[in-house]
């Protein structure tokens, strides 16, 4: 009978360490890129109503779901000016807005009920690239008033 036996040598070892880094790196890269199909982003469903309403409960937002109004926009294929601004929020509360920049998108906008301290109408904006939010903010109605990420 013949047996044969497989020894780990530091040089397998590293090579093996190393094969093993490689895949795992691959592996993040593939499934963080907001246009990969590995990617599951925040893990509701968005495309529909209540993963909507579910999304922004997740922050402490109160929507009212019949005040909805949803419309596609194309974003600018560079963002200038304040469009640099609101791109920067988003990264700053983890969105990778600025990597849709030239794609379509949907953008749905609801009155928030539980906004303390403004007297003016406030309201949430969604911005969903297939079943994933890439960007949300939250806003008053009043011409002076507030914008500040959702989260």
């Amino acid at each position: 009978m013949f047996t044969k036996s497989l020894k780990l040598t530091k040089k397998h070892a590293v090579a093996l360490l190393l094969m093993l880094g490689v895949i795992l790196s691959a592996a993040v890269v593939l499934c963080s890129s907001p246009r990969s199909l590995l990617s599951t982003g925040d893990m509701l469903d968005v495309s529909q109503l209540k993963g909507r309403e579910k999304y922004l409960a997740s922050y402490g937002w109160e929507v009212d779901p019949g005040s909805e109004e949803e419309q596609k926009v194309l974003l600018p294929k560079t963002f200038d000016g304040t469009l640099s601004e609101y791109a920067e929020m988003q990264t700053r509360q983890g969105y990778d807005f600025a990597s849709y920049a030239g794609l379509e998108c949907r953008q749905f906008t609801y009155r928030i009920g539980n906004y303390d301290g403004c007297d003016s109408t406030v309201y949430a904006t969604l911005y969903v690239k297939g079943t994933r939010v890439i960007g949300a903010d939250i806003h008053s109605a009043d011409i002076s008033g507030f914008m500040h990420g959702i989260r």
